[in-house]
C-alpha cells in the first residue's frame, strides 16, 4: 500500500500533472495547481506514493469552515481496484475531520459509475444533480455529500 501525505509543494506536481493526463479529458495546468498552493490554509492536495516514490493516487479538496469539497480525485490506472482510492479517501476525511471539517461534498460525472462506487462506499450519499456541469464531452454530474456520522 502506498504511502499517504499532504503535498509539499510545487516541486511534487509532475506525478499529479501526469496523473491527471491519464484520467481526466480536461486536466488542470499546472498554474492552476500553483494557485491552488499558494492558498495552503484552504487548499490541500495530498497524495499517494509508492515505494519508488512515484505518485499513484492524489486528492485535492477545499476546506471551507467545518466541510471540505472535494475538487479532483484520481488513481493511476494500474494501482486501481487495490484498494489504493478507498484508502486515499479514508485518509482524506480523517485529516478533514482532525482540521474541523467532518462534512465532504463533491460532484462527480453521471456516467463515472467506479468513482460513484467509491464515494458511496466511503459514506457519501447522493444529494442532486447539476446539469450539463462537465465539458469535453457535455455531462452532467451527481452532487454527493458526506455527514460526519456515516
Amino acid at each position: 500500500m502506498p504511502t499517504f501525505r499532504r503535498l509539499t509543494g510545487p516541486d511534487e506536481l509532475d506525478g499529479i500533472l501526469a496523473l491527471d493526463a491519464l484520467c481526466f479529458n480536461r486536466p488542470w495546468t499546472r498554474a492552476e495547481y500553483e494557485r491552488e498552493l499558494a492558498d495552503p490554509v484552504r487548499c490541500h492536495l495530498h497524495i499517494a506514493v509508492d515505494d519508488a516514490g512515484a505518485t499513484v493516487a492524489y486528492c485535492s479538496f477545499w476546506r471551507i469552515f467545518d466541510e471540505i469539497h472535494v475538487n479532483n480525485f484520481a488513481v493511476h490506472p494500474a494501482w486501481r481496484r487495490r484498494g489504493v482510492g478507498r484508502a486515499l479517501l479514508a485518509h482524506v476525511l480523517a485529516e478533514a475531520a482532525r482540521l474541523g471539517a467532518p462534512r465532504a461534498t463533491l460532484e462527480v460525472r453521471a456516467s463515472n459509475t467506479p468513482a460513484i462506487a467509491l464515494y458511496e462506499a466511503g459514506g457519501f450519499v447522493r444529494a442532486g444533480l447539476r446539469k450539463a456541469y462537465y465539458t469535453h464531452p457535455i455531462e452532467d454530474a451527481l452532487i454527493l455529500w458526506r455527514e460526519p456520522d456515516r
